[in-house]
């Protein structure tokens, strides 16, 4: 961390947690922080329902806490490669923190990413999620060996492929260049495709380039970049949802919160996940007919093309197992049984395939 930042933390722990407010209420002073604005649809959900949601429940049960916000939103404090070390070393009391990135130190909440074509449903995965990260031991000791107790569980919607040229078969990404950052990169195995790293900010400027011909994405999150500009057919093909983390609380300081604050954080923190999720199912048809409003040409991939592309991939869930530890197979149950319980049928079967 560097010492500007430390210098922060600092700051902020000097801070006063408790001011005694005239009216006989428990002023608390709380930063929340975030490595993206506001107008971020994950971030909105922090300060349109996370923050007014906390108060109302004080409201709601007593009224003797106040919170006096400490806003900082928009990378002010930190970027978004340090959204978990911020919220863990509480430069912010509450972050959102986006587990995507930390492969390395987070590896089974990224079990979505190595198990693609596994369900399109957002509140399928949100809800997963928001259940293994209070009933899967290792995914709740994780959170909690890092300092922080997750309070939402955030998502996705599902992937599809943005292009210049139509997609029709799988037989058409032979030999194309098409953006799949990170671990999305896998997604490409047995297409003939080749993966081009990248991210929402540069997929314009790239394919406008040609340093790709598309890119793999979701409604949601590519609608504001005006992609669809450059890449004006749209192949849906339904890769999956994606979990990508939620608001989080530093785990000590949440610990020194009164009793009905944390009971008002953690009812605003589900709160926050039925609002997403909402929010989310909302604005896929709203994204999808703008983009088609002005010119994009949107094709539906065949279910046999679909299924044969399912099928090629190598077994990356396996991959993923034996790199992240024994507790994986556990991870992969729940998240599996969730998707069945919720009477959906996976578009493979990765928890069937993963061998000790």
């Amino acid at each position: 961390m560097s010492i500007h930042r430390r210098s922060l933390a600092a700051g902020a722990a000097a801070l006063p947690l408790f001011a005694v407010h005239s009216q006989a209420q428990t002023a608390l002073n709380v930063t929340i922080a975030s490595s993206h604005p506001v107008a971020n649809f994950w971030v909105s959900m922090m300060k349109n329902v996370f923050q007014p949601e906390t108060e109302k429940f004080l409201r709601d049960n007593g009224n003797t806490h106040r919170i006096n916000w400490r806003e900082a939103y928009g990378g002010t404090l930190y970027r978004f490669q340090d959204t978990m070390e911020a919220v863990r070393d509480n430069i912010t009391d509450i972050g959102y923190v986006g587990t995507l990135w930390e492969g390395s130190t987070m590896p089974l909440q990224n079990v979505t990413y190595f198990t693609p074509f596994a369900t399109g449903d957002h509140a399928v995965v949100a809800n997963a999620f928001e259940a293994m990260n209070e009933n899967v031991p290792a995914i709740r000791e994780n959170w909690s060996s890092l300092n922080m107790v997750p309070l939402s569980s955030f998502i996705t919607d599902t992937y599809h492929i943005w292009s210049t040229f139509p997609v029709r078969t799988l037989d058409d990404l032979r030999n194309r260049k098409i953006s799949a950052p990170g671990t999305s990169a896998n997604w490409l195995s047995g297409t003939g495709a080749t993966p081009v790293d990248g991210a929402l900010t540069t997929y314009y400027t790239d394919i406008q380039t040609g340093v790709s011909e598309g890119a793999l994405s979701f409604f949601v999150g590519i609608l504001p970049t005006r992609v669809y500009e450059v890449a004006r057919h749209i192949c849906k093909c339904d890769v999956g949802a994606m979990y990508v983390g939620g608001i989080a609380a530093n785990r000590q300081r949440f610990g020194r919160f009164p009793e009905p604050v944390r009971r008002a954080m953690t009812a605003a923190g589900k709160a926050s996940t039925v609002a997403h999720i909402q929010d989310v199912s909302s604005r896929i048809a709203a994204a999808e007919a703008e983009m088609v409003q002005k010119g994009a040409i949107i094709t539906t991939l065949a279910p046999a093309e679909r299924q044969r592309w399912i099928s090629g991939l190598p077994n990356i869930a396996q991959t993923w197992a034996r790199s992240s530890g024994p507790a994986s197979r556990d991870v992969l149950n729940a998240y599996f049984a969730a998707i069945r319980g919720a009477g959906q049928t996976p578009g493979r079967d990765w928890d069937r395939e993963v061998t000790a």
